[in-house]
């Protein structure tokens, strides 16, 4: 049998993973380098999907799974539906630190390096329709991939933000859980992304860390007593994670907090011991865990210190206002359920919906921050004319008296292709694409021709 060839590490690395791995570990982590990356997903749990049978689940999420093979997931229809996010398994550990903490779902809680979404998306679904994620990326483009993932995912929940860590300034003692997934050296992508190792420098893990602590310096005072910071890394040395926790002990008053693991898992738990108090992280290997490289360790806020916020008598914003319920287009009253109580805002001709509970808060956010997206966009009234959003389409909102055309797999590609369909049957006027009873968008049947309201910019071209 041939010998794989190992990839080569630079020596100041394998020098640094002694600290954390023995000799057998450090040959067992360079050999697992070459093999195959797992492919993980998280299902929706709020959306019609379900995992199927004989797949094995992750096993700190019971909501993932682990597929056989990576298959082609822009052919899926599935996966634009917003049914399942493709999700390492490694950093779906933190379902398991939410169940552990019993955190109630009427938290509010900020994401505060979000993109691509994954951990946002999985707080959304945790909260459902009591708490509120505020999903934050301070970086224009990888935005714009949050709001994407955010919208498919379907939730009302939700505020996606663009904001640099110092601007959240206002928001000392504002949340429940400030998760703060950093950027940083990329060691645990080395398997996933081979390019991340040539990139990879001692100095380069010097500048991350600096830049950990900068975020860290802004946002370690915006949990409220009682609440937690968790800190995240896809790295594995010593500098970019147990000394940044060591770090956040020090400069602000937080208690350890232990989160127990099954020793078959394989993920590897550390200590660090601070003022006489000891402090636990928890790294993924790739050698020990099917997944990537990961790290994270949770603290909690020591005190009182909770920021409560009333609804104000009114709301001025530059852009946004808010609207009465009797003030929207009647062709959206009758199609929302009216047993959840929602609150509407209009922004130029569109108008947005979240949840009655999130309201106080979204417009403490919405006067402080740059909101990117929020709750659910609805739709427009267009020269009298009202048009369905496509948000709204893809949301687990009510969409009650509106007629439905499912479609089949290459019909849904078609149309995902924003190619020409057929509606058969169907009634003249809005209809709402489906496949596999998810809702995909929005189609309106002419008669003579049908619509393909497919968002241009989202169209697949494979």
């Amino acid at each position: 049998m041939q010998n794989k060839t190992v990839k080569t590490l630079p020596d100041e690395f394998i020098k640094q993973l002694e600290t954390v791995l023995d000799g057998q570990g450090i040959r067992d982590f360079r050999e697992s380098l070459e093999n195959p990356t797992p492919t993980s997903i998280r299902y929706n749990i709020h959306k019609p999907a379900s995992v199927p049978s004989g797949l094995a689940l992750v096993p700190w999420c019971s909501s993932a799974c682990y597929l056989p093979e990576r298959p082609s997931f822009t052919l899926d229809p599935s996966f634009h539906a917003g049914a399942y996010y493709v999700q390492e398994a490694s950093s779906t550990f933190l379902k398991h630190i939410l169940d552990i903490l019993q955190l109630s779902t009427s938290s509010i809680v900020l994401d505060l390096c979000a993109a691509p979404g994954g951990k946002s998306t999985l707080l959304s679904s945790y909260l459902g329709d009591s708490g509120l994620v505020v999903a934050n990326e301070v970086i224009k483009s990888r935005a714009q991939v949050l709001r994407e993932n955010v919208i498919k995912w379907g939730l009302a929940n939700t505020v996606v933000t663009q904001n640099d860590p110092s601007h959240f300034s206002d928001f000392e003692g504002f949340f429940d859980m400030v998760l703060v997934d950093a950027p940083c050296s990329g060691e645990g992508m080395f398997r996933k992304d081979p390019a991340a190792i040539s990139e990879w420098s001692p100095e380069n893990v010097l500048l991350c860390a600096a830049r950990q602590q900068r975020i860290i310096d802004h946002v370690g005072g915006l949990p409220k007593g009682g609440g937690y910071l968790i800190y995240a890394t896809c790295t594995y040395n010593r500098t970019e994670n147990e000394e940044n926790i060591a770090f956040l002990s020090r400069e602000f008053a937080y208690e350890p907090v232990r989160i127990p693991v099954q020793e078959e898992w394989g993920i590897q738990e550390s200590a660090i011991t601070v003022e006489e108090e000891t402090y636990y992280g928890y790294r993924f290997f790739p050698h020990k865990v099917t997944g990537e490289g990961f790290f994270i360790s949770v603290l909690r806020r020591s005190g009182s210190l909770d920021q409560t916020v009333g609804l104000a008598k009114e709301f001025r914003h530059s852009h946004l206002k808010r609207v009465s319920p009797k003030a929207i287009p009647d062709e959206l009253s009758s199609q929302l359920d009216k047993e959840k109580t929602l609150r509407f805002y209009q922004l130029g001709e569109s108008y947005f919906a979240l949840p009655e509970g999130m309201q106080p808060v979204f417009e403490k956010l919405a006067d402080a921050l740059n909101i990117r997206y929020f709750g659910v966009e609805l739709g427009k009234v267009v020269h009298g004319e009202w048009l369905p959003s496509h948000e709204w389409a893809l949301s687990v909102l009510e969409k009650k008296n509106i007629p439905r055309l499912e479609l089949s797999r290459d019909e849904s590609l078609r149309y995902l292709r924003k190619e020409t369909i057929m509606a058969g049957e169907a009634p003249k006027g809005w209809l709402l694409v489906t496949y596999l009873d998810l809702p995909l968008g929005w189609v309106k049947n002419l008669g003579n021709r049908v619509n393909n309201y497919y968002p241009k910019a989202w169209r697949i071209r494979s």
